[in-house]
């Protein structure tokens, strides 16, 4: 996308750009697919099983003391196996591998609010940084007409030596400062790309924020029901107990049927005038139990162990809803400072203007002095960048909430991506699938590189609007 385009960007097109291309997120739903995967693996422990071999052999040197030897034989042998009996292993790590799939479901849900998050961040650090350039080239603008109008003033004895020196180190601040501000934009728009995957241009101010709650514990209710985080704890503590009964089916009893049949043709090199000796056939049918006596400690050990995998799982879910609530209410509590902030500062620059006015009126009957301006203009620009700082924090601060609450997915932005991607559809295409040549294609890159975007500048559109 080139800077000189009259396309304006839009929040929601920059998440939907997102959500269609950021590696992080496309690799997270490859991750999820081989996930799905473990489901069909582990009913493949309770299916049949068909094993075939086959041979061709040739007699180089005969025995000596063999008569009947073949010079030759051709044989072929297939079992049948179905298990009928486990244990319960087989159940229960179906289970525990459709449990997980529950679980990275939550992840991927976390990790697209995740990503999300960041676009927002990045969108809006675009903006406000922007915004502090266009701030700091008008003061840089307005400090040259300053120390020109100065530099007359000196000229003709109205001000002194020392009035020109402040205005021109004044000067020199500003346009570090300056430097700097375009050095965090070009920062913010390459943060921009890599996560989009284009340049931000002529971004659009973001809508409003929905679902926002009225109270910290309001939304922590809400984060308990519906983070991502939370859910995927609960489901991997589910399946670290389905873990825990898999392992102790180890030491019960396993029953499978079987069938088998051979067939061993000679090819007419074995020496016998038997009738029909040069073949010979056989199959055979049955049921066999096995019963673990003893295996050397090995099935205790993986149970003790899963259990206290599943101790830890448990933990973890404690760890997590801790984290959460603690996010959510740190996420609150900064969004509405950051309201504060935002109406404090709109009066710091009301006043800073109204100052600056003031100054500059005053020096022009001799009451005030060129530093007093100087520093007047320095508090107009410093406030109008606090101002838009707490605006872009506010913002993000909002958004960290609505994550937090696992609300900021999505289901819940309305994004202008098509259709939305859904885990399920692949789960459902191979939880069932049995064939062992069903492969998929080979897989092709989904998200976008940026290897062909240009550098970025500190370029701004003329214009933009000042607190």
């Amino acid at each position: 996308m080139s800077s000189g385009a009259a396309h304006a960007e839009t929040l929601q097109g920059a998440l939907a750009k997102a959500y269609r291309s950021n590696p992080t997120l496309t690799g997270a739903r490859a991750g999820q697919r081989a996930t799905d995967e473990n489901v069909p693996i582990q009913k493949a422990s309770g299916r049949p099983a068909l094993d075939a071999t086959g041979s061709y052999s040739e007699s180089i040197l005969k025995p000596t003391i063999s008569f009947t030897s073949p010079q030759r034989t051709l044989s072929a042998n297939a079992q049948l196996s179905v298990p009928l009996y486990t244990g319960g292993s087989v159940r229960n790590g179906i289970q525990a591998a459709k449990t997980r799939v529950a679980a990275g479901q939550a992840d991927l849900r976390g990790t697209e609010a995740s990503v999300f998050s960041q676009v927002v961040a990045a969108y809006m650090d675009v903006i406000r940084n922007a915004a502090v350039v266009s701030l700091n080239q008008a003061n840089v603008r307005a400090l040259e007409v300053n120390l020109q109008a100065t530099g007359d003033r000196f000229e003709v004895g109205d001000v002194t030596r020392t009035d020109v020196a402040q205005s021109e180190s004044r000067l020199a601040l500003a346009r570090s400062d300056l430097q700097n501000a375009e050095a965090n934009l070009i920062t913010a728009r390459e943060n921009y790309i890599a996560l989009v995957g284009e340049a931000p241009d002529n971004l659009e101010p973001p809508p409003p924020l929905p679902g926002l709650p009225a109270t910290p514990d309001s939304a922590v209710q809400v984060a308990l029901k519906d983070n991502p985080d939370i859910l995927a704890a609960k489901k991997l503590r589910e399946a670290q107990h389905f873990d825990v009964r898999a392992a102790k089916g180890t030491v019960l009893p396993t029953v499978s049927a079987f069938t088998q049949a051979g067939y061993t043709n000679y090819l007419d090199t074995l020496t016998s005038s038997a009738t029909g000796s040069q073949i010979n056939k056989q199959a055979s049918a049955g049921v066999q139990l096995n019963i673990p006596f003893y295996q050397g400690g090995r099935p205790a050990a993986q149970v003790r162990r899963n259990q206290a995998l599943e101790s830890q799982a448990l933990e973890r879910e404690i760890e997590v809803e801790r984290g959460v609530i603690a996010q959510t209410r740190s996420a609150y509590a900064s969004w509405q400072a950051s309201l504060e902030s935002i109406q404090s500062n709109q009066k710091a620059v009301d006043a800073a203007n109204l100052s600056l006015e003031g100054v500059r009126a005053e020096n022009s009957v001799g009451s005030r002095t060129i530093l007093d301006i100087l520093n007047a203009e320095q508090e107009a620009v410093n406030a109008k960048v606090q101002l838009v700082t707490a605006r872009r924090n506010a913002y993000v601060a909002g958004f960290s909430l609505l994550a937090a609450m696992g609300h900021a997915e999505a289901d819940d932005l309305n994004l202008e991506a098509g259709t939305l991607y859904d885990p399920m559809v692949n789960y459902d295409r191979v939880k069932g699938k049995w064939f062992d040549w069903d492969f998929d294609p080979a897989p092709k890159v989904q998200s976008t590189r940026t290897v062909d975007s240009p550098a970025q500048n500190a370029n701004v559109a003329p214009g933009l609007a000042q607190p």
